[in-house]
């Protein structure tokens, strides 16, 4: 699904969609990994639906903050169904946020093979989570 095709309910909104910034970071990345091909939108809801239903029974997922948690837990379930290692995830995570650190707010953030392995840098303004979408208003 791209921009074009989202309902035009919501696009052009003034209100925030995102409680936290990370959160419109974990929607970005399914998002493009669903346009890469990655996964369909119906396993994306299949995986995303049995994450919520695990992890909060009583059907409340969201109102405790949690849902973008969901979508973060189902994305690793699916890249483990693909095949990618966990351990893999958490090294690609790590040097995101590397990179996330080490790149002034408002830039695109490139990951590099030095990000990868590398200590932490100073910060100049990214979210502390690592992972930043880059959006256009």
């Amino acid at each position: 699904m791209t921009t074009n095709e989202w309902p035009s309910e919501t696009t052009g909104i003034d209100e925030r969609v995102f409680a936290e910034p990370w959160q419109a970071r974990a929607f970005a990345i399914v998002v493009l990994l669903h346009e890469r091909g990655l996964y369909s939108w119906t396993e994306w809801s299949e995986a995303l639906a049995a994450r919520i239903e695990s992890g909060c029974p009583d059907g409340l997922s969201g109102l405790d903050g949690s849902y973008y948690h969901h979508w973060l837990d189902a994305l690793e379930d699916l890249l483990t169904r693909r095949g990618i290692d966990p351990g893999e995830t958490e090294r690609w995570r790590d040097a995101w946020r590397h990179a996330a650190r080490r790149t002034p707010h408002g830039n695109p953030i490139e990951v590099h093979a030095a990000d990868f392995g590398a200590s932490p840098p100073a910060r100049h303004g990214a979210y502390p989570g690592g992972l930043r979408a880059e959006t256009t208003t």
